[in-house]
């Protein structure tokens, strides 16, 4: 088998693609991420035992950090960065073995789950050594299952961990977790109750690093606040910016103060719109178009250059006439796309060379009008407590339907717009992450004032919506979490979902249902346990989930 990958929700027929990723990726790009991976875990053996002996290397931190960002889904197709980032790696490999060697740190080889057969000193000897212990190398499928569940967890955790880095906000305990959860997937004799405990873990930090990168963006920005957000263009040339990076919005802007180009935002960028500190920039003018996957239509119409600052790149097909528009920056990465470098010695990136492409095309088309409402992070909702309490006192809301999660191609998507149109008048939406592009322009109406569809904001604000519901429980004083009036149906598609779901877990929310599938790295055992243990269920037809949320 050539590759083999079922990180995403859409992983040919819900088991793995083995011959091209339904997201793009070819089986060389496959195979070199899976090399990358290869390589972080033999760094960790090492820097795992150099973190027990009072050693930290930063470098090491910001490079796994980033290498897991790469391998998420969409975020980078450039073979030439992988192949760099893996010779990189291991020359930090070795870096930190000589470090621990003249601290006078002997290596345990029982200890350190015989890292040998992790170690590799070109990226050829990666490509044989990895062949043999790839994904399907681990023969019991449940170990397989749980090991892969952390890989993911893991990989959600860096994207936070990069996007808080950026604003200069940092926990070290987050880097270390990573490494350790890292070199534990090489241990071949590693029990199933061992790795349900790391898991467990990967949730506790997933909950800790989105609280970092709440605080990272909030004392940085603001707090995001109600806002209408403008759908339609104007009469300038722009740049349309899409991803999960505020620094990079926030440059950006500054850069583009006073050149007569307009900015948007398009996708997981959109709750830039709602902070405080975007707002003094009179050309902001609003979002332009839907969720990731219609970006090839979407940028096509849109005429100016298109900066991408995280995953969310859908490879361009071979005719498309955009491709000399897009910009990649970060961690993304697509050969022949001009990319924009990182900062250095504390000065900001440099976005002359887009702002000089906007300033030469064509002001966007406009493919809709009006106005979408968002904003409603833990700030806003707390300050909106009472009006929410009584509501809820008075049986105005009956339910809250957290519908937060990722948005995706397949067809069966449809359900949650159809799900969104059914709901009662007397629940509410509470959301975060692109799958709100399924509803956020329906016209659902409000109750008392409260707009049925609450938008905390991108996939990391998924942690407003605990804290909401932890405020929630003790404002009703309840003992349990999941006495609250509130159910969870949320859809998926790669691995921060994947990591928000394990930080729910961790939190003790129950009765949790994703969709449009179960995840395919999901052994029958595994799925049995989660199924049996914490409630985790599937979705069927929209009539009879309604009947059995609404229960």
């Amino acid at each position: 088998m050539s590759m083999f990958c079922f990180q995403c929700q859409e992983t040919m027929k819900n088991t793995g693609c083995t011959i091209k990723g339904v997201c793009g990726k070819e089986e060389n790009l496959a195979q070199l991420q899976d090399l990358l991976i290869y390589t972080l875990k033999g760094i960790s053996i090492y820097s795992t035992k150099a973190w027990n002996a009072g050693i930290e290397n930063d470098e090491i931190n910001k490079f796994i950090v980033d290498s897991l960002f790469m391998t998420i889904t969409n975020a980078n197709f450039d073979k030439s960065r992988f192949t760099e980032q893996i010779k990189k790696g291991i020359e930090l490999r070795e870096k930190i073995k000589n470090d621990l060697e003249k601290a006078g740190t002997k290596l345990n080889e029982p200890e350190l789950h015989d890292s040998a057969k992790w170690k590799a000193n070109t990226v050829e000897e990666c490509e044989v050594k990895a062949a043999s212990i790839g994904v399907l190398s681990t023969q019991n499928e449940d170990i397989r299952s749980l090991k892969e569940m952390l890989i993911y967890g893991i990989k959600g955790i860096s994207a936070y961990a990069e996007h808080a880095r950026n604003l200069g906000y940092e926990d070290k305990n987050i880097y270390k977790f990573l490494q350790e959860g890292l070199a534990a997937t090489t241990n071949d004799k590693i029990s199933a109750e061992e790795l349900v405990a790391l898991i467990m873990e990967c949730g506790k930090n997933g909950v800790n690093v989105m609280a970092l990168l709440d605080k990272a963006n909030t004392t940085t920005y603001g707090n995001p606040e109600i806002t209408k957000v403008n759908i339609g263009v104007r009469n300038n040339p722009g740049i349309l910016i899409s991803g999960h990076d505020l620094k990079d919005i926030d440059e950006l802007l500054q850069q583009t103060d006073g050149t007569g180009v307009d900015v948007y935002t398009h996708s997981e960028m959109l709750p830039a719109n709602y902070y405080p500190a975007f707002k003094k920039y009179k050309h902001f003018v609003g979002n332009y178009g839907n969720a990731w996957w219609k970006q090839r239509e979407e940028i096509e119409s849109f005429n100016g250059p298109v900066l991408f600052t995280s995953n969310c790149l859908v490879p361009p097909l071979d005719n498309a006439k955009y491709k000399d528009r897009v910009y990649t920056t970060g961690i993304v990465g697509f050969e022949g796309f001009k990319h924009i470098a990182e900062r250095k010695n504390g000065k900001q990136k440099d976005f002359s060379g887009i702002i000089a492409h906007a300033k030469k095309c064509k002001p966007p088309v406009e493919i809709e009008k009006g106005e979408i409402i968002g904003g409603f992070a833990h700030a806003q909702v707390f300050a909106l407590a009472d009006k929410v309490v009584d509501a809820v006192k008075s049986g105005a809301i009956k339910k809250f339907i957290v519908m937060a999660g990722c948005d995706g191609r397949m067809k069966s998507r449809e359900y949650y717009t159809e799900f969104a149109n059914k709901l009662p008048k007397d629940t509410v939406i509470l959301t975060a992450g692109c799958a709100k592009f399924r509803y956020n322009k329906l016209q659902l109406g409000d109750i008392g004032g409260i707009p049925r569809v609450l938008d905390a904001g991108q996939c990391n604000d998924s942690y407003s919506l605990a804290i909401i519901a932890l405020k929630l429980k003790e404002i009703f004083k309840l003992n349990d979490i999941n006495e609250l009036p509130i159910v969870y149906n949320i859809a998926w598609y790669e691995q921060k979902a994947v990591l928000v779901l394990l930080a729910l877990l961790y939190l003790g929310v129950k009765n949790i249902h994703l969709g449009p599938t179960l995840p395919g790295f999901l052994s029958p055992n595994i799925a049995k346990v989660l199924i049996e243990k914490f409630g985790i269920g599937g979705i069927t037809n929209v009539d009879e989930d309604l009947k059995m949320f609404l229960n």
